[in-house]
């Protein structure tokens, strides 16, 4: 039967503090056996990687490399970011016309209800431009 292998370190690395000294009484009796991992396996955390024998950083020290199992390969970045910009947009675009159809209705109200007094504005203006200046 394979051996377990021991827990990977952390993200950070393997501790560099040495584990406390088991009391007698407790190295005579069996360690809970952990559940056997094995070869080829990477850690819960993904950035270790169990090679049999021990394990081995999963990715490159700049985090620019992975190990797939098989060979280094380029790490893949974040997820790119969805952008709203379409949305944003087309709001930006709706409130726009939203507001034009808006003063469209006020004016034409305001046309309609002193239409009088605006076509007798003009026919003034219109004899005066009309007639001799002194």
């Amino acid at each position: 039967m394979a051996e377990s292998p021991p827990a990977p370190p952390g993200p950070q690395g393997p501790s560099s503090t040495p584990a406390p000294a088991a009391p007698a009484a407790q190295a005579a009796q069996p360690a809970p056996r952990a559940a056997a991992v094995p070869a080829g396996k990477f850690s819960a955390d993904g950035f270790w990687w169990w090679d049999g024998a021990a394990w081995k950083p999963a990715y490159s020290q700049d985090r620019l490399w992975r190990w797939n199992g098989a060979s280094w390969v380029p790490a893949a970045g974040p997820p790119p970011r969805s952008s709203h910009t379409g949305l944003i947009v087309g709001i930006s675009i709706g409130a726009f016309l939203l507001v034009v159809v808006i003063v469209a209705v006020i004016v034409a109200a305001v046309l309609y209800t002193s239409g009088a007094q605006i076509a007798n504005v003009f026919s003034n203006v219109a004899a005066a431009l009309g007639s001799p200046s002194p």
